[in-house]
């Protein structure tokens, strides 16, 4: 879609979504009483597309009542100015926990008293309303996600895949946690058959996590598989890995797929993106970064499957000089591409981090267009949460409004007025 004009661009996405009409233009319901929250007089991208024209967006009992062209009234009223009014961010691949500071049961208490409720409130005030957790202890992090939701810890609304699963000896175990044994037998899951894969992602499905990721990079045997060195900046030693066999991805794919849930993959090499497509992955995790993307027959196979690439720039622009170039080549080929920062403990903040995501996007050569689509309706369509990403009556009432046009400089993205989540507001400037 790079390359088109951008009014082509986004008629193309607009017609992708059944929800891209579903804006009225009528004020319906103008009891003041009718509603929770007005926005009024702003600019709509709605997930898909800028609209033309200014619009009232009002919320009733968290979510998207009304879209409207004409003026509502509401119980609290903002004044938009002209603003944009947008779906909240969402991304899609982060760490949330300190993997620097966990290592026993005392430092895990501390973290969460003392570090994640202000690392959950910094999402929001990046206007970052859903996270989706790739890789933390399984326990807790569905612990957290169960108090955000009760409302008695404050933060963004949270998806989780509990612990990453790999190979015996595999990333992240051998790389991330080599050092610190007690995290490493909570923030991954270690495998050494189909068996025991099939085991733990029906375990992991059993406690009610929200997805099931893999990562092919295993460090399991596999005949004629060239060792990939593992290293990036934040740690200082590499670490020859070598990829999953097939069966072990197959048997992770197919049970999270009886299980009813959505299976991305963990990839840094052609080949290994490749197996697992034919395996069957919902997404590809990273995508191909350590290598310039050759295999147009890959492109064409994500394609048919119709694969997500979530290409975490933010954690390998600087290290993998081909990324960028593989980004561009996708997304000009129609591939789906998903935010996500891969954020983790010790380098940037989280929620800028998110930030500087779409905009490493941008400069990887994606539309502004396209990179807000990644972050609101296709990280929505990547989570399975068609409830939301969309400015919409029926979609939770999940919004930002910035002071700018991210459609025309996705660095207007930093420019939040505010942040609503589930129809509150949890931040105004």
């Amino acid at each position: 879609m790079t390359g088109e004009p951008e009014s082509l661009e986004s008629e193309a996405l607009a017609r992708e979504s059944p929800e891209s009409e579903a804006v009225t233009t009528s004020a319906e319901g103008r009891d003041p009483a009718a509603y929770d929250l007005v926005i009024r007089r702003a600019h709509v991208f709605d997930g898909y597309r800028a609209r033309t024209g200014l619009y009232d967006v009002a919320t009733r009992g968290g979510e998207i009542a009304a879209v409207s062209a004409e003026p509502l009234r509401g119980a609290v009223e903002v004044d938009a100015a002209g603003g944009w009014v947008m779906p909240g961010l969402i991304d899609t691949h982060l760490h949330f926990y300190d993997v620097f500071a966990v290592s026993d049961p005392e430092s895990m208490r501390a973290f969460e008293q003392n570090e994640l409720p202000g690392r959950l409130d910094a999402f929001l005030r990046h206007g970052v309303t859903t996270i989706k957790s790739v890789g933390d202890p399984t326990a807790e992090i569905l612990e957290t996600r169960a108090k955000i939701a009760a409302g008695t810890l404050r933060g963004p609304r949270l998806l989780a895949t509990g612990c990453g699963i790999t190979g015996r000896d595999g990333h992240p175990a051998a790389t991330v946690f080599s050092g610190n044994p007690w995290a490493r037998a909570r923030f991954t899951g270690e495998i050494d058959s189909a068996r025991q894969m099939r085991d733990l992602v029906r375990q992991l499905a059993d406690r009610g996590v929200d997805a099931i990721k893999l990562l092919s990079e295993g460090a399991c045997a596999h005949s004629g598989s060239p060792q990939y060195l593992w290293h990036i900046p934040a740690f200082p030693e590499a670490v020859e890995l070598v990829r999953l066999p097939r069966e072990f991805l197959r048997a992770g794919i197919e049970t999270g797929h009886e299980r009813g849930l959505r299976v991305t993959v963990h990839t840094t090499q052609q080949a290994a993106a490749r197996e697992a497509v034919e395996a069957g992955a919902d997404g590809l995790e990273h995508g191909v970064t350590v290598e310039p993307l050759t295999d147009d027959s890959l492109i064409d196979l994500m394609l048919e499957h119709d694969v997500t690439y979530t290409p975490t720039l933010w954690a390998h622009d600087a290290s993998h000089p081909d990324a960028r170039g593989n980004v561009k080549k996708v997304a000009e080929a129609g591939v789906r591409i998903a935010l996500g920062s891969d954020s983790f403990s010790g380098r940037g903040r989280f929620g800028a981090n998110t930030l500087e995501e779409a905009q490493l996007m941008v400069a990887a050569g994606m539309t502004p267009l396209q990179s807000l689509v990644a972050g609101t309706s296709g990280a929505a369509r990547q989570c399975v949460r068609a409830d939301l990403g969309t400015v919409a009556p029926g979609k939770r009432a999940d919004l930002i409004l910035l002071n700018a046009d991210p459609t025309q400089d996705i660095g207007n993205l930093r420019e939040l007025g505010m942040t609503v989540l589930n129809g509150e507001i949890v931040h105004q400037r």
